[in-house]
C-alpha cells in the first residue's frame, strides 16, 4: 500500500517546459503597467504567486500557465477580451484557454466582461459548483488565486486596519460573503485536497483580520448598502 509520503513523490507537474517561459513573457506584457490595489507593488507579484501555488498544490504545467494568464482576459482594454482569449488558446492551447475563461467572471461566450460587482460574482460562485462550467483543473487555480488575495487582504487589514476595505469596489460583508463562498464550492469539488486545506487556512486568517465570526457572515450575497458608499473601481 502506497503512504502519504510516497505519493508526494509524484506530486507536481515535473520539469517545466519552455512553454511556461512564454507565457511568464506573455504575463509581463499584459500586466506590467498594472499594480496591486492601493499600492506601487507590481501585479504580477499575484500571477506568479498563484502560479507557484498551483504547482506547489500538484497543478499541472497547463495550469501553472493558467495561473499567470488568469486575470488576462478580465484586465484586457475594453473590448479586447475576446481577442486576448483567442491568443491564448492559440498560443497556449485549448486546455489552458479554458481554465482561463472559467477564472474569470464576467464574460460572455465571446469574453466580453459585462456587470456590475454583484452582477459577477453570484454566477460565478454558482459555477464553481457545476463541473460542466469550471473543471476541476480551473478550480484549483482559482483555489489559489483566493490563497493569495485573501492572505494579502487579511494581512493588509492587520496593518492598516479598516480603512483598508475602501481600497475595494465591494463592502466588507460583501468580500466576506464572497471568499467563504468560494471556500465552500471549493471544499465540495476538491474535498480532502491540500488546496482546499490551505484555502480554508486563508478564509479563516481572512475573517479573523476582520474581527468577523464565520457564522455572522451571510450565505447569500448581503444587501447591506454599503456599496452605495464605495469607490466605483
Amino acid at each position: 500500500m502506497t503512504t502519504a509520503l510516497e505519493a508526494r513523490n509524484q506530486l507536481g507537474a515535473g520539469p517545466l517546459s519552455e512553454r511556461f517561459d512564454e507565457a511568464l513573457v506573455y504575463a509581463a506584457r499584459h500586466h506590467r503597467q498594472q499594480l496591486r490595489k492601493g499600492s506601487r507593488v507590481p501585479y504580477m507579484s499575484h500571477l506568479m504567486s498563484v502560479s507557484a501555488l498551483a504547482m506547489e498544490h500538484g497543478g499541472s504545467e497547463h495550469q501553472a500557465i493558467a495561473a499567470l494568464l488568469h486575470d488576462a482576459v478580465e484586465d484586457a482594454p475594453k473590448g479586447q477580451g475576446p481577442a486576448v482569449l483567442s491568443d491564448i488558446r492559440g498560443r497556449f492551447g485549448p486546455a489552458v484557454a479554458e481554465i482561463v475563461l472559467a477564472c474569470s467572471d464576467g464574460l460572455n461566450e465571446e469574453g466580453q466582461r459585462k456587470g456590475t460587482w454583484a452582477e459577477r460574482k453570484v454566477p460565478y460562485v454558482a459555477g464553481l459548483y457545476d463541473p460542466a462550467k469550471k473543471s476541476d483543473e480551473a478550480i484549483l487555480v482559482t483555489a489559489a488565486d483566493k490563497i493569495h488575495n485573501g492572505s494579502r487582504i487579511a494581512a493588509d487589514l492587520r496593518e492598516f486596519g479598516p480603512a483598508f476595505w475602501s481600497t475595494f469596489n465591494a463592502c466588507e460583508h460583501e468580500l466576506l460573503w464572497y471568499y467563504t463562498s468560494v471556500e465552500r464550492a471549493v471544499t465540495e469539488r476538491l474535498p480532502d485536497s491540500s488546496i482546499a486545506g490551505a484555502l480554508h487556512r486563508a478564509v479563516d486568517n481572512l475573517v479573523a483580520a476582520a474581527h468577523a465570526d464565520r457564522p455572522s457572515i451571510s450565505r447569500e450575497l448581503p444587501t447591506c448598502g454599503c456599496r452605495d458608499s464605495a469607490p466605483s473601481a
